[in-house]
């Protein structure tokens, strides 16, 4: 799976149903192996929760892939 691909799906957070964002950007670690999805937060997250308007999510949040979204876990 290519970045363009992740960036064409939207992320959901499973907790609430609510779309988070769209993927900019991963990061990476040393050893090349993806460490966590940049998300470009939705404007509602962006006026509510911070004035920042990227979002990090983990691996280890990411609960599904799918063909159109990605599945997340997280709190705010």
């Amino acid at each position: 799976m290519r970045l363009s691909d992740l960036q064409h799906k939207d992320v959901i957070n499973i907790k609430d149903g609510k779309k988070i964002g769209n993927i900019i950007d991963v990061s990476i670690t040393d050893n090349g192996n993806m460490n966590s999805l940049i998300v470009e937060k939705s404007k509602f997250l962006v006026s509510m929760f911070s004035s920042s308007g990227e979002f990090e999510i983990k691996w280890d949040q990411i609960e599904k892939i799918g063909e159109d979204v990605i599945l997340v876990k997280v709190t705010f």
